[in-house]
């Protein structure tokens, strides 16, 4: 049968694709061991970077990671060369920070100078993470660091306390995760800007919320992109499971740096714990057919989170949640964000809109069922459908005049 995003786009056929492709699919195998690389926690930065160059002087292939513990700082992947992680295979990235360089990359919304990640992919078409092992970031000591400078500066921000992420993957196309464990990273898990078609296909993306809560690790950051799909994963973080990104600033949408979100499917997914299901901002200027279904929640914070910046001309539409079951603490979520906001030289608040929202079939306990504070001066929202909803909320508030044309069928909201 076929489907459809929201704005009637077909659901094409690359959205179907779950096949997980065999390691002999992914050409020559260069296995670590045989590289001088050894499982005795020494960092082996110089040579990982050897080995990826020299695969891919030779036309391409995999680097097979055996069972063991072998820890790297930054390496960069290029054209041709894949990865892959055996059962009990441990890639661990480096926490000293002095294994991370800092260069010219993409950060909440600004191309500027930030630490590189442990996985760099930049520029490529065509690129595969496949096993059954573990990315470890090793993020705890930065995760220390970020929280004993918030006792004396309440206001740090990631850029005060900068450490890598674990994977980023700048201008690529076609490159899939499949079945990997990505844990434990120093900041935002993974990372992908302007890039298309990426898939996520049975993946384990986790950090903690305690006993060391781990900052900002957002499980996938998506900035600027279209045809993204997140498929049968397990998402637990201290941060945000999916967030859409793509620029922020009073001009932002004239900076060829930033840009939309379009077509992106999370699908048959569990969360554990995380402060968003799907949000869209802060750093976001424009997101269109956005689909995240069947997806079962232990405990997030926020389903659908729209963070509305008074400072950035921001249009989210076309984005649909349906068949959600789980426990959260506000369903849907709209509220000014004024977290470091700086209208720079413009004298107005530019004027931003989030229309054509659908939010059906979802079973949910909530603490707060509708929390949206109206500001039309900031941003006008419009044609909401709420659809065979049961939700069961302490706070059952409910305010439908703060969206144009809302339109609200088969809704149960029980006071718990």
């Amino acid at each position: 049968m076929m489907e459809y995003f929201l704005d009637g786009t077909v659901i094409s056929d690359w959205f179907y694709d779950y096949n997980v492709p065999g390691l002999e699919s992914l050409g020559k195998k260069y296995i670590i061991t045989d590289y001088s690389i050894k499982s005795d926690y020494k960092v082996y930065t110089k040579e990982f970077q050897s080995l990826i160059d020299m695969v891919s002087n030779n036309g391409g292939g995999v680097i097979v990671i055996p069972k063991g513990i072998y820890k790297t700082g930054a390496i960069y992947f290029k054209q041709g060369v894949n990865l892959y992680l055996e059962r009990d295979a441990v890639l661990l990235g480096s926490d000293s920070i002095f294994d991370y360089q800092v260069v010219e990359t993409r950060i909440e919304g600004e191309t500027c100078l930030y630490y590189n990640a442990l996985i760099n992919v930049e520029n490529v078409d065509g690129f595969t993470i496949l096993g059954e092992g573990t990315i470890d970031g090793n993020g705890l000591n930065s995760w220390k660091a970020f929280w004993q400078r918030r006792q004396w500066n309440p206001n740090c921000t990631n850029k005060d306390e900068q450490r890598p992420r674990l994977i980023y993957i700048s201008n690529c196309k076609n490159v899939n995760f499949y079945g990997i464990r990505m844990i434990n990273s120093h900041f935002w898990t993974t990372h992908l800007y302007k890039s298309q078609f990426v898939k996520y296909i049975n993946c384990y993306i986790y950090s903690p919320a305690y006993p060391v809560k781990a900052p900002s690790t957002d499980a996938i950051d998506i900035d600027a992109c279209t045809d993204i799909l997140v498929k049968g994963c397990y998402l637990e973080v201290n941060d945000d499971a999916v967030a859409l990104k793509g620029g922020k600033g009073p001009w932002a949408c004239d900076d060829s740096r930033n840009g939309g979100n379009e077509r992106i499917i999370i699908e048959d997914c569990h969360y554990g714990f995380c402060h968003s299901c799907l949000t869209c901002g802060s750093e976001s200027i424009y997101n269109k057919n956005i689909i995240m279904r069947r997806i079962r929640v232990d405990e997030g914070k926020n389903l659908l989170w729209l963070k509305m910046r008074p400072d950035t001309p921001q249009e989210y539409e076309y984005i649909l949640v349906e068949d959600i079951k789980g426990k959260i603490e506000s369903f849907l979520n709209i509220n000014p964000w004024t977290q470091f906001f700086d209208l720079k030289d413009r004298k107005d608040i530019p004027l931003s809109y989030a229309h054509d929202i659908k939010m059906s079939n979802c079973e949910c306990i909530c603490n707060k069922y509708f929390n949206v504070l109206p500001d039309p001066k900031q941003y006008i929202l419009s044609n909401f459908i709420f659809d065979n909803l049961y939700i069961k909320a302490k706070d059952t508030s409910f305010d439908n005049k703060s969206i144009k044309n809302f339109k609200v069928t088969n809704v149960i909201i029980d006071k718990s």
